[in-house]
């Protein structure tokens, strides 16, 4: 057990007893137990499972291969239609999870037998994502910015293009590009700033 989970869980407010039995049933499957991007994680031989967290309305145990996953209690939530891999199962209060732990852990047990298959999610290419006409505009006007871009990773590039794509108006896509441009040129993500 991890001492940084255990803070975490002291400090939650809302979803302290949720987040315990999550993290018993987590547990209970022989996970290893970090504490990643602020939340409890739960990995495979060094490889992630399913994380927990909590939101104003409901808290959750995400896999992070999900969309692997069989599902045949048509409980995995895909949070937004730009996640590709990742999938929630949400709770609304501890008596939900009691009452799916035993499916749970049949999840769990499922996405670990995913991992020691090597089993990857099929997603989409960066090039499949839209690209908009005031980027490739913006890479004339500073070729530096085209090259810049191309040498961040993929996932790097995809958030750019899903928060440039993202503006209904040209005048926000110029100006989230331009906003953006010193961060690309120096090679962050759009949110490593």
């Amino acid at each position: 057990m991890n001492t940084k989970v255990d803070t975490f869980i002291s400090k939650a407010g809302t979803w302290q007893k949720e987040f315990e039995l999550l993290r018993k049933i987590a547990l209970d499957c022989q996970l290893e137990e970090a504490f990643k991007w602020r939340h409890p994680c739960y990995m495979y031989k060094n490889s992630n499972i399913v994380l927990i967290h909590g939101f104003k309305e409901y808290c959750a145990l995400l896999f992070f291969k999900g969309a692997l996953l069989k599902d045949p209690h048509n409980i995995l939530v895909q949070q937004t239609e730009n996640v590709q891999a990742g999938r929630q199962v949400r709770f609304k209060g501890i008596d939900e999870i009691a009452g799916k732990e035993d499916i749970l852990k049949t999840y769990i047990y499922e996405a670990i037998e995913a991992e020691k298959a090597g089993v990857k999610v099929p997603v989409k290419k960066t090039s499949e994502f839209p690209f908009p006409e005031e980027l490739k505009q913006k890479f004339k006007e500073i070729p530096e910015l085209k090259k810049a871009f191309y040498a961040l990773t993929p996932g790097r590039q995809r958030g750019y293009l899903l928060y440039f794509s993202g503006a209904k108006q040209a005048a926000t896509r110029i100006s989230r590009i331009e906003k953006c441009t010193p961060a690309i040129l120096e090679g962050k993500g759009l949110n490593d700033r």
